[in-house]
């Protein structure tokens, strides 16, 4: 599979989400642009579009927390990425280590 055959929405992007690759722990979702794929794929760490400052960011550049590729998987519809890292540090811009940690309450 190529970046030509993965489907973007109207604006450019597909979803990211974004995984430690040794445990399985879903660390954050982002959004990608062909523009920052190819540069994920290029350097070996994540970069994403943010849709709030139209701007590409690598994620980690500015903490040091830089998340080092291991493994980008598309879905069955080529319309989500699971991006597989290893993540040193924290994820979230919070300072917690998976932008996770809020919870709705009880399933039952």
């Amino acid at each position: 599979m190529t970046v030509d055959d993965l489907t973007f929405d109207d604006r450019g992007l597909i979803p990211a989400v974004v995984q430690q690759y040794d445990t399985g722990e879903v660390l954050m979702v982002a959004w990608m642009n062909a523009e920052s794929l190819r540069l994920t794929q290029e350097t070996g760490t994540t970069w994403f579009w943010s849709r709030s400052r139209q701007e590409l960011w690598n994620k980690g550049a500015t903490s040091g927390n830089m998340q080092q590729v291991k493994e980008i998987l598309a879905d069955c519809d080529a319309d989500t990425l699971l991006v597989k890292v290893d993540s040193p540090g924290p994820a979230c811009h919070t300072g917690n280590r998976t932008c996770f940690f809020q919870h709705l309450g009880s399933a039952e």
